[in-house]
């Protein structure tokens, strides 16, 4: 039958499997927790507690408050195709609070987050509420 092709049929082929999501699953820890530590950093020089940083959805409403937006702008990440183009303008307000440029906000700050996010926790940039208003 063709349609046993397509399912995990054979136990090697489940424990593939199996092995693949703990291996996945791991990778994504790590990641998060060097987020969670960059981000901790941030929200310390932004005047913000830093273990807001932990909790994932609430992170989100404390970078668009950083970037100097109402919090409740943070909605707009739950609008597909919305939420790219409004975490492109949070990573330019954030970067520009910062001190930092617009490259450096879409290449570290958008693309590789994680990266940008340590850069800015633990290097000598600090925030300054005015530039983000300005």
């Amino acid at each position: 039958m063709l349609s046993a092709m397509t399912a995990l049929t054979s136990i090697t082929q489940q424990a593939d499997v199996t092995g693949l999501t703990a291996v996945q699953g791991f990778f994504g820890l790590v990641i998060y927790i060097i987020i969670v530590i960059a981000l901790w950093k941030v929200f310390t020089k932004a005047g913000y507690p830093g273990w807001l940083a932990i909790i994932p959805i609430v992170n989100a409403f404390v970078l668009v408050k950083i970037a100097g937006f109402s919090a409740w702008l943070g909605l707009l990440y739950l609008i597909p195709i919305v939420n790219i183009i409004f975490h492109i303008i949070v990573s330019l307000r954030v970067g520009k609070g910062f001190g930092q440029g617009a490259v450096f906000s879409i290449f570290l700050l958008w693309l590789l987050s994680a990266i940008g996010y340590l850069i800015l926790g633990f290097g000598s940039a600090t925030y300054d509420k005015n530039r983000v208003t300005a």
